[in-house]
């Protein structure tokens, strides 16, 4: 009875191997060529604020290369994580830099696919032909 006890916690601790866990890349694309083709929105002041602003392991400035950013041509950055990293956070902190360039009431932060945000403009209906009659 005893050697089976022995087998079974040797199989269940066989998959940690030390506790490292498995390496994990994930890539996130921001598309913001909409608004900064129309010069509302600095793509480049947007790349610093996530270089200044991505915690890994809890604290920000951590960067090294475990998280690159990069500026792909017109209006799109690129996120590549090797670790555990959530799109949820890179929209969290998409609102929180247009919130601070006070664009929040014009731009939105839509998913268009897996691992791929687009920032978009909120669709405003002209009331002007109402304003008219008047």
């Amino acid at each position: 009875m005893g050697p089976q006890h022995a087998t079974k916690t040797a199989r269940a601790a066989a998959p940690n191997k030390g506790g490292k866990p498995a390496k994990v890349t994930k890539k996130f694309i921001i598309n913001a060529s909409q608004p900064a083709s129309d010069k509302i929105f600095d793509v480049s002041a947007f790349e610093k604020f996530l270089h200044d602003k991505i915690k890994v392991d809890n604290r920000v400035g951590n960067l090294g290369d475990v998280v690159q950013i990069s500026q792909q041509g017109d209006g799109k950055i690129e996120v590549i994580a090797h670790t555990e990293f959530s799109g949820r956070y890179l929209k969290y902190l998409t609102k929180k830099f247009l919130k601070k360039q006070q664009l929040r009431d014009w731009l939105r932060v839509v998913s268009t696919g897996k691992g791929v945000y687009e920032l978009r403009f909120f669709n405003v209906v002209n009331d002007a032909d109402d304003d008219d009659d008047e």
